[in-house]
């Protein structure tokens, strides 16, 4: 088995999840789903890839004979990916302050702060 660091930012952010979720950081909870469900999309494979549908009489049965292999991503991608996140959650900050909504603000700043946090405590 893994440890959280060996399994890279994603296990880590899992780790801190499940953490946050038995704290009821609710900040954390919302930032870490929120990058975590950006990765996970991230995955998914295109829709242009998959062969088109058939008749049903040529269609494989059985459970997940539907599913299409995700990509796999890189842990610089994921780091990209969550940067991307970071980076969002700084540009709305900067909009809800300017639109005179500063806890609506300071929560998506703190947000940003838990990814942040996160990304530097993996290098």
């Amino acid at each position: 088995m893994t440890s959280p660091t060996e399994a890279g930012l994603r296990g880590r952010m899992g780790v801190a999840l499940t953490a946050a979720m038995k704290g009821r950081d609710r900040v954390a909870v919302a930032a870490l789903r929120s990058a975590l469900a950006r990765i996970s999309n991230a995955e998914a494979v295109p829709l242009d890839t998959m062969p088109p549908a058939g008749a049903v009489e040529q269609a494989r049965l059985g459970a997940g004979a539907a599913d299409a292999p995700r990509r796999e991503l890189t842990e610089a991608d994921v780091r990209l990916i969550v940067g991307a996140e970071v980076a969002e959650h700084d540009r709305a900050a900067t909009h809800l302050r300017d639109a005179g909504r500063p806890d609506e603000a300071e929560r998506v700043a703190a947000q940003a702060t838990v990814l942040r946090e996160l990304l530097a405590s993996t290098w």
